[in-house]
């Protein structure tokens, strides 16, 4: 009996466009992906960050690259990437203390962590990149 719970084939759905996420699995996927970014290119950012305070011409040139569009756009990413973290970090934290570990509850923090990401990336954005 047991061999044949075993054997017996499990459907598997490997097509990856057809695989509806709810927003709660999609925050998660996000959440890791935010925090493997920002792992990955912090060296950059203290290199960035190290030669900004080495001298007044090496401070001129970051500041003509971080002026950049392109690179405004790169590190408005990367703030979201933070705020967005950071919001879903403080959600993860409730949900061991299991607060919001309901369905409804769960759906809705989920939303609220993407709205006050979006939210606070915008005020930053435009406080300190523009």
């Amino acid at each position: 009996m047991a061999e044949l719970a075993i054997k017996k084939k499990r459907p598997k759905n490997l097509d990856l466009p057809t695989i509806r996420l709810p927003l709660p699995g999609i925050l998660s996927i996000i959440h890791r992906i935010s925090g493997a970014a920002m792992f990955l290119l912090l060296p950059f950012l203290l290199w960035l960050f190290q030669s900004s305070l080495t001298s007044p011409e090496s401070f001129a040139g970051v500041k003509a690259v971080v002026g950049h569009p392109l690179a405004k756009i790169i590190l408005l990413g990367l703030v979201w990437f933070y705020m967005h973290h950071f919001c879903a970090g403080i959600r993860y934290l409730l949900l061991d203390l299991h607060k919001g570990v309901e369905l409804e509850a769960a759906r809705l923090s989920s939303k609220i962590v993407f709205v006050v990401s979006i939210a606070l990336t915008l005020i930053i954005g435009a406080r300190v990149l523009w």
